[in-house]
């Protein structure tokens, strides 16, 4: 444990398997008071997890009379370059805290021991980090309420035509291959391997990274799986075909909201966008299990535009103090982004590079790749 003091703040650095139980209280309490930090991927749970499956991960707590109301975590290289923990995966980013602390940027990432930290969902309301912020991005989410049968209504009311025919499609799915049943939080391991499995070839078939390559990934998952707190659960949930498994997500949820993560399906039953199926059971049941918001992350995606009720912003950038290895890392680091937020940007360019991904992926699938 590091500890730096300024004249209003105390901030000190821990691994995550350093806080202690009344810490860990206090950071799901400051989530539980202010809805933007209520986001799984703010819990310290998905903090631990990176840090047991990759390293490099530490957080700083801030105090005020002795009691911790402030947590950071990221993740820190030999050389003090950060970035925010999980980033890659993590769908939001903040330093969580009680309502109304006040911190500086510089400050924190001094006492941290990093000369910058790179960021690219974080929270808008992170206004220390504002002039840092290179670029600010929709993510949209859906807006559940108690019960099952707002929003499902709403989506039918405002697209009758998609509802319609993902409804039509759902009940062939069950004349051709048995009756569709839909389980929230399914427990089978195997189940959650299948999912990663089609996720995987997805991501080649596509010509993108394969993230289910990367072993720790793969272990991170299998940890959240298992995790069944009340502020952190992995869940797991599946569309059946009779007994056979078409389609699952699994994401984590914290108590009031649901992280989109990972969705696949089985590519023999592409025909009845067993996607879109997957997606509306899981808004449906999810209002049924107490969660508010689902968020389906910074992204243009037409499934998207038509699931969301609005949009959050989330910022992408670099914070930095005067060092050299910080300019040289966001000299590096920027125009990679910059190349890719254009691409994303214009729909002339993104649909151009999709199907140049889809012919590379095509040639590795080819190639027995």
């Amino acid at each position: 444990m590091r500890s730096t003091r300024s004249t209003d703040t105390d901030i000190t650095v821990h691994r995550p398997g350093e806080l202690s139980a009344a810490t860990r209280s206090a950071w799901h309490r400051a989530m539980d008071e202010s809805p933007e930090y209520a986001n799984p991927f703010l819990a310290p749970e998905f903090a631990d997890g990176v840090g047991r499956h990759r390293g490099g991960v530490e957080i700083g707590v801030l105090h005020e009379d002795g009691e911790p109301v402030g947590f950071f975590p990221y993740e820190r290289n030999l050389f003090g370059v950060g970035r925010a923990v999980g980033i890659g995966l993590s769908d939001c980013q903040a330093l969580v805290h009680r309502p109304g602390v006040i911190w500086d940027a510089e400050e924190l990432l001094r006492a941290c021991g990093l000369v910058s930290f790179e960021f690219d969902h974080l929270v808008e309301e992170q206004k220390p980090f504002g002039r840092y912020v290179t670029g600010m991005f929709a993510s949209p989410v859906i807006d559940l309420e108690p019960g099952d049968g707002d929003y499902p209504a709403w989506l039918r009311a405002t697209y009758p035509g998609q509802a319609k025919t993902t409804l039509k499609k759902e009940r062939r799915l069950a004349r051709d291959h048995g009756e569709v049943r839909f389980v929230f939080d399914e427990r089978d391991p195997e189940v959650l391997h299948r999912l990663m499995e089609w996720k995987s070839a997805q991501y080649r078939r596509t010509g993108r990274m394969d993230r289910f390559a990367r072993p720790w990934i793969v272990d991170l998952v299998d940890h959240l799986f298992q995790l069944r707190e009340e502020h952190f659960t992995g869940v797991l949930s599946v569309l059946y075909a009779g007994d056979r498994p078409v389609a699952a997500h699994f994401g984590p949820r914290s108590r009031t909201v649901l992280a989109a993560w990972f969705t696949a399906y089985d590519p023999e039953f592409h025909y009845y966008s067993p996607g879109l199926m997957m997606h509306l059971r899981t808004a449906e049941a999810a209002a049924r299990h107490g969660v508010r918001v689902i968020d389906l992350g910074r992204g243009d995606k037409e499934y998207k535009d038509w699931l969301k009720t609005r949009e959050l912003r989330v910022g992408e950038g670099f914070a930095t103090r005067p060092h050299p290895v910080a300019a040289a890392h966001r000299m590096w680091r920027r125009p990679v982004r910059g190349l890719r937020n254009t691409v994303l940007a214009h729909p002339q360019l993104r649909e151009p590079a999709d199907r140049l991904l889809r012919t590379v992926g095509s040639m590795r699938s080819g190639r027995g790749h």
